[in-house]
């Protein structure tokens, strides 16, 4: 992969800031949350970018993640962990969704999934402020990115899942050279262990928004919006929702490039997605409150949006509320039906998490909360070929001969 980017290249980046306080912190120093436990968001010079880098200049670069390096945190390119991670696709589903909705396909990125985005940053990050030693919760696609760009640099790599996490993903990341536990809990057990691993020293904690920079990864799916749409947002953007560090990234993209001139005010309505037996993000949006409370007894077949408190919520609400958006739960069973139509109907085979968000397109259809003229994006957050899936109906018979008249 052409990464088109100098060995020393120049850097736009002046400082992180606590998202909740605006409190300021220096780059080039490793950071966790800031002091009063909150997100730390990486800024930069736009002006300077603004002036040194025409929009022209980001169209002609290769359609790879890395045409947007003024606007990422990695300083040096001999740091940057790539696995080849390319734009993603604009997929329409004229069967499922009808003609203005498209999904874009996240899970053609490396380890088949949009954690990829925010892993090579992250662990970009990690190599360049000399982090040796990482630990990780997941329900499962994380890890495995984790696993797959720590291994590539030489970083020791421990992860922990809740020990219902589908058996692919486990080998995954075991197989790709991190140590894996099984944890009898939910992802925030998990995220208890690690912390209190980091608390006395044992490893860095690179749990969901507890580092700044998997933010900056997850971003470029509002920049590579912007691109694919002409620099035109979309009406609304469906997006599962568990941690919301990709919500949150997007929504500072729009941001970032309204300041540049790149793009006007305008904004995507931000669709929450969760599922019902999982949605504290739901419920708060509902109740009206910038917190949400831990959601007990998570359960549903979307584990990757199986989320029972996100350290984030307030930035996801946040995102929601301006857009004009709404955050939504679906059924299992509607997750099920929408996974098995689109695969059936359009030919895309959705992870439940995405097909979480085609349910909730549906039903925000028939709500009126949009309308079949507003262009749509729903994200489809991996590839579904790493989740069961049901058996199919044949026509050979236990002798192993063909039914013809089954066909």
């Amino acid at each position: 992969m052409n990464l088109n980017i100098t060995t020393d290249r120049p850097t736009f980046v002046t400082h992180l800031e606590c998202s909740m306080t605006g409190e300021r912190y220096e780059a080039d120093q490793l950071h966790g949350l800031s002091r009063v436990g909150r997100p730390l968001l990486v800024r930069y010079d736009l002006g300077a970018i603004k002036a040194a880098i025409p929009r022209a200049l980001i169209e002609a670069r290769p359609t790879d993640m890395w045409r947007w390096r003024e606007l990422l945190p990695v300083r040096h390119t001999d740091n940057v962990v790539s696995l080849g991670e390319i734009e993603t696709p604009l997929v329409p589903i004229p069967a499922s969704g009808g003609g203005n909705c498209w999904v874009k396909d996240e899970g053609r990125l490396p380890t088949g999934s949009f954690k990829a985005r925010g892993l090579v940053m992250a662990v970009s990050m990690a190599k360049e402020l000399g982090v040796t030693r990482i630990a990780m919760p997941t329900n499962g696609n994380a890890g495995a990115a984790l696993a797959a760009y720590a291994s590539r640099c030489g970083i020791e790599t421990i992860v922990f899942c809740p020990d219902d996490t589908p058996e692919i993903n486990v080998r995954e990341i075991a197989l790709q050279g991190a140590r894996v536990y099984r944890v009898n809990g939910l992802i925030d057990d998990c995220g208890a262990i690690v912390g209190k691993g980091a608390a006395e020293g044992r490893w860095f904690d690179f749990s969901t928004l507890k580092e700044p920079y998997r933010i900056e990864g997850k971003k470029t799916m509002g920049l590579e919006l912007a691109a694919q749409f002409g620099w035109k947002l979309p009406d609304a953007i469906f997006y599962p929702t568990g941690g919301g560090t990709g919500l949150i990234g997007m929504w500072k993209a729009f941001d970032e490039l309204e300041k540049l001139g790149w793009i006007g005010s305008k904004r995507p309505k931000m669709i929450a997605v969760q599922a019902s037996g999982c949605a504290p993000i739901v419920k708060a949006f509902d109740d009206g409150v910038e917190h949400a409370d831990r959601w007990e007894g998570a359960h549903t077949i979307a584990s990757g949006i199986r989320v029972p408190r996100a350290v984030g919520d307030f930035l996801i609400l946040r995102a929601v509320r301006e857009s004009g958006g709404i955050a939504m739960a679906v059924d299992d069973d509607l997750i099920e039906e929408a996974v098995a139509f689109c695969a059936r109907e359009d030919g895309l085979l959705l992870c439940p998490e995405g097909g979480a968000t085609l349910a909730a397109y549906r039903l925000a259809l028939k709500d009126g909360l949009v309308s079949e003229a507003d262009k749509v994006v729903l994200f489809n957050c991996a590839t579904g070929l790493k989740y069961p899936m049901p058996e199919a109906n044949d026509a050979i018979d236990k002798d192993g001969v063909i039914d013809f008249d089954a066909l």
